[in-house]
Order: structure tokens, then C-alpha cells, then sequence
């Protein structure tokens, strides 16, 4: 009876956990299309508003994170229920690296707010990111449905977005060719893209532990990387 009482309250604590990620995830979901849309269309008020509302995600993540050691603390789990917990940590850390991706973008679009505009570079970024947030949303839904199936789709799918960041690249290399005024804006842009690229990356990382929470193993195969470019682009400025 102890033991049904227990698992119960496991059940219960990581029902909580899970709202919370889906929580998170709707968060991060629309920073990645705000912050999109705030380039595109040079709305800094709407950037700003991303930027502010990246405390929402990191306190989540902080949230999950208290919760699920409390967890592990409290309950005990069992060796699935603990992989359980430990793969929701993991998916929250990811979000909450997307987040962080999306306010930097949304900082930059502050600053080319200012600058003559790239052709066609806006639209393209928007593109990349609405990609990007539909596979974030096929990750997260793996989760909740434990589909593998649609986890490896989302898999396949992170090579479309190295593809398409390649692209951006050496159109942006074109670009500061043909007219060096564009240097310092195809600069941020590139750091964008390249922020785009590693929301991407933590998409995929998301799927892949959906698929270690189903099957208890992380896929074997190397995960299909199509980014050939050496600058990282990470980092702010």
C-alpha cells in the first residue's frame, strides 16, 4: 500500500514538472517568432519584450530543476523513473539555452534597427526560426506523446536547418564582398543565424532524450550535421 501511496505521489510531482516544461516551451516558442518578427520588422518595443520576458524562462528552469531534486530526494525513484527525472532536467536546461539564444537575437535586432537594411536577409532569418520553432514544437510534443518516431523525424530535420544556415552564410560573405558598408551588419546577421542554428541543435538534443527516455538509449548513429562554416558565433559582442 506504501508503495502504490509513493508512486502516486511520484506520478503527481512529475505531472507538476511537466506543466511546467510545457510551460517553458510555450514561452520559448514564441521568443524564437517574436524575436524573429522584431528584425523583420525593426519593432524594438517588441524586442525589448523579449529580452524582458527571457526571466520567465530562466526562473522555470530554475523551478524544474528545485523540483526535480526534490524529487529525487523525496521519492527515490526507480532506476526508470529516475531517468525519467534526469531527462526532464535535461530538456529544461535546453529550453532554457534557447531562450537565451532568442533574447541575443532579439538584442541585435535592436541594433540593426538602426542600420540600412540587408536584402532579404530578414525574411530568410524569420524562415530559419519559424523552422526551427516547429521542430522545437515536434520535440516537445515527442515528449509528452513519447513518440520516437517523431523524436528521429525532428532529428532528420535539424540537418534542413544546417542547410539553410549555410546558405545565409555565404550570402552574407556575398554581401560584405560586394559593399563593404554591409560588413557590420552581415556581421550580426551571421551571429543570428548562427544563434538559429544552435536553437536547432538544442531541438535535436531534446529529441534525443525523448528517445533515451522511451528506449533507455541514446540513438547510436552520429546525428546528420550539414554546418561546414568555422566562425561559431555563439558569443555577444
Amino acid at each position: 500500500m506504501e508503495t502504490t501511496h509513493i508512486a502516486a505521489a511520484f506520478d503527481r510531482d512529475l505531472e507538476a514538472i511537466q506543466a511546467m516544461i510545457m510551460k517553458m516551451g510555450g514561452l520559448v516558442e514564441t521568443a524564437i517568432l517574436d524575436a524573429a518578427r522584431a528584425l523583420e520588422t525593426r519593432d524594438e518595443e517588441l524586442a525589448d519584450k523579449v529580452r524582458a520576458n527571457d526571466r520567465l524562462i530562466d526562473a522555470l528552469d530554475q523551478q524544474v530543476t528545485e523540483e526535480a531534486a526534490r524529487v529525487i530526494a523525496l521519492r527515490a525513484p526507480t532506476a526508470s523513473d529516475l531517468r525519467t527525472v534526469l531527462s526532464v532536467m535535461k530538456i529544461s536546461s535546453s529550453l532554457e539555452r534557447v531562450g537565451d539564444y532568442a533574447k541575443n537575437l532579439a538584442k541585435r535586432s535592436t541594433v540593426l534597427s538602426q542600420m540600412s537594411p540587408v536584402e532579404g536577409a530578414s525574411g530568410a532569418i524569420r524562415r530559419m526560426a519559424k523552422e526551427v520553432e516547429l521542430m522545437l514544437k515536434d520535440a516537445l510534443d515527442s515528449y509528452i506523446q513519447r513518440d520516437v518516431e517523431l523524436a528521429q523525424d525532428v532529428r532528420q530535420r535539424d540537418h534542413d536547418v544546417d542547410q539553410m544556415y549555410n546558405a545565409l552564410f555565404r550570402e552574407f560573405l556575398t554581401h560584405m564582398m560586394e559593399d563593404p558598408r554591409n560588413i557590420t551588419a552581415c556581421m550580426h546577421l551571421h551571429f543570428i543565424a548562427k544563434n538559429i542554428e544552435r536553437m536547432g541543435d538544442h531541438a535535436t538534443t531534446i529529441a534525443e532524450q525523448v528517445i533515451y527516455l522511451v528506449t533507455g538509449k541514446l540513438p547510436e548513429d552520429v546525428r546528420p550535421k550539414a554546418d561546414k562554416t568555422s566562425l561559431t558565433g555563439e558569443g555577444e559582442f
